[in-house]
């Protein structure tokens, strides 16, 4: 398969549909105009109270306006491919929507990733421009190899001592209306990166209809209205917020580390603005669940929960629900930087019908897919599949490699042509993208999560899966998580469980636990085959969210170990 971008030409004027999701933004300015776009946490006054400043849908399209003329005025024109390392902030909102009025692509690189692994994606990114805080340039002067391709400078922020443009400079003043480029569905919008959390981090390739279509189908899934007001604890999804006609409340917290947020601080937003809709990992909901549940806490204004990044326990979800009203719900989704949403499911059902076979090792329920999006269970392989064929597929019931197709899926990575390979199958003109996650259907077409396909550990009796032996395990009030890992190579790999305690349990007898644990896994056919448990102080997890166990790391650590 070609790689991605040679497919695609960003200034394209073949007849094709015209779609900007910058327009969405500008239909908001004129339905409301009044009403907040965007909320920031501007400060705290003497007495401790939150200070916000904030911009209207009115605002927030004209200011976008006024950025887009300047930015064409520097040279980022249609296609310029734009970093754009901003923090979470009213800029953030307005450069956004600038860019995307424009036509230029913006590229996103979670910085939580690390230096090393962030640099290398910017330089594959091989972007004409950089839009960032003085740390941002700052990096750049100090390691220019990583950005040889970017011409044009822009800090938002104070300017030190490099050249370029700052805020003021591209802020382009009286505001005069910004005429929408005219791109078309297939046309790039924006290049996201992967984590790197489940491999090399990858920049799939956002057209303008995939942007499109994700606040449609995220509108018409959840059934958002305009009036809502949103707590977006993944700077992403706020940007969604907009176009959707809701308020983002741009939260008090290191978006980098959600599994150690102040939970006081997440109550008081929500508090204070009435917040209606939250996005949330699942590490931010245990540990403001945690201290909520503790403390006897109620947030009547939520009435939705949308959790997703990492798979979500039942307990998890069970707990949270004691801070929601009876009509509010949680929605576990599911999905990836290359296909989102694919599922949701609601906390209602998960807690009435499936979290009890979560609990027996059935894997996750991630409900039905969304509409427009078809799922397929494919048999399990580590090649290259050129094209679809009916043959890979696997009987309703048998767990196989998770496959969508839809208008949410991406093409294809930038310049990558062997990732390409590998996650990508053709039919036709369809696309169907290997999402590398292992899973089942069950007889009400609802998709169940076993867990990473490069996680399955092969040993001489049958392959395990992670997900479905790790909640064996995760029944015990001990424990907090557990990771099986695979020590050896397939397909002789010896299976270990590595166990996290409680925090309260630390303490406790590693022999008895030990003991426990071996006899609950001889009383499951899931687990019978595995004896060896190894006690971890922190299992190491993923940067974005927080909740992604690196089990890769955890295999190299029980070899040691065991050696």
């Amino acid at each position: 398969m070609a790689s991605f971008d040679q497919t695609i030409d960003s200034s394209s004027t073949a007849t094709a549909e015209t779609v900007n999701v910058a327009r969405r933004l500008k239909n908001m300015a004129r339905a409301q105009p009044y009403r907040r776009a965007v909320v920031f946490p501007a400060g705290r006054d003497r007495n401790g109270r939150v200070a916000y400043s904030h911009l209207t849908f009115r605002q927030l399209d004209r200011e976008s306006d006024c950025f887009a003329r300047g930015l064409e005025a520097a040279g980022i024109v249609r296609g310029t491919r734009t970093i754009l390392m901003v923090r979470p902030s009213l800029e953030l909102f307005a450069l956004t929507f600038a860019l995307l009025k424009v036509g230029a692509v913006f590229v996103m690189v979670d910085p939580g990733m690390g230096i090393k692994r962030m640099l290398t994606c910017l330089s594959e990114s091989r972007a004409n421009a950089l839009i960032g805080i003085p740390a941002a340039h700052l990096l750049r002067i100090l390691r220019p190899k990583y950005f040889e391709s970017v011409k044009i400078n822009v800090t938002v922020g104070r300017r030190w001592f490099w050249k370029g443009l700052g805020l003021n400079d591209i802020r382009a003043l009286p505001w005069q209306p910004y005429q929408i480029a005219e791109t078309t569905t297939e046309e790039m919008a924006a290049i996201l990166f992967t984590t790197g959390s489940t491999g090399d981090a990858k920049g799939a390739v956002y057209t303008h209809g995939i942007f499109d279509a994700q606040v449609r189908l995220i509108q018409s899934q959840f059934g958002i209205a305009p009036d809502e007001i949103d707590l977006p604890t993944f700077p992403l999804f706020s940007l969604f917020d907009a176009a959707l006609g809701m308020t983002a409340v741009i939260p008090d917290m290191d978006p980098t580390r959600p599994a150690h947020v102040n939970p006081e601080r997440i109550i008081e937003t929500v508090l204070n603005q009435g917040v209606t809709n939250m996005f949330a990992s699942p590490a931010l909901l245990d540990r403001v669940g945690r201290y909520g549940k503790a403390n006897t806490t109620k947030l009547p204004s939520l009435k939705r929960i949308i959790s997703s990044g990492a798979p979500i326990s039942p307990a998890n979800v069970a707990q949270f629900t004691t801070l929601l009203e009876d009509d509010a719900e949680i929605h576990t989704g599911y999905g990836a930087t290359e296909a989102m949403p694919v599922s949701t499911f609601g906390s209602k059902t998960i807690l009435s019908e499936t979290a009890a076979l979560t609990e027996k090792g059935f894997g996750m329920c991630v409900g039905h897919p969304v509409n427009e999006v078809e799922v397929r269970i494919i048999k399990i392989s580590d090649s290259p599949i050129d094209a679809w064929s009916d043959d890979l597929l696997v009987p309703d019931g048998e767990i196989g490699e998770i496959a969508v197709s839809g208008p949410i899926v991406t093409k294809g990575y930038f310049r990558r042509p062997k990732d390409d390979a590998l996650s990508k199958i053709k039919e036709d003109e369809r696309i169907w993208h290997r999402m590398g996650d292992l899973g089942w259907k069950d007889k009400k077409e609802r998709l169940w999560y076993c867990g990473r396909k490069s996680h399955r550990v092969i040993t001489p009796h049958g392959t395990l899966f992670t997900i479905p032996c790790e909640a064996i395990f995760n029944n015990h009030p001990a424990v907090y998580r557990s990771a099986l890992v695979g020590v050896g190579a397939p397909p002789r790999q010896r299976p270990v469980v590595c166990i996290q305690l409680d925090s309260d349990q630390r303490n406790a007898d590693r022999e008895t636990l030990t003991r426990e644990l071996k006899e609950l896994a001889a009383g499951h056919m899931l687990t019978d085959r595995i004896d060896t448990f190894l006690f971890h102080p922190s299992f190491p997890v993923d940067i974005r969210h927080n909740a992604k166990i690196f089990r890769e790391r955890l295999a190299e650590w029980a070899q040691r170990n065991l050696a």
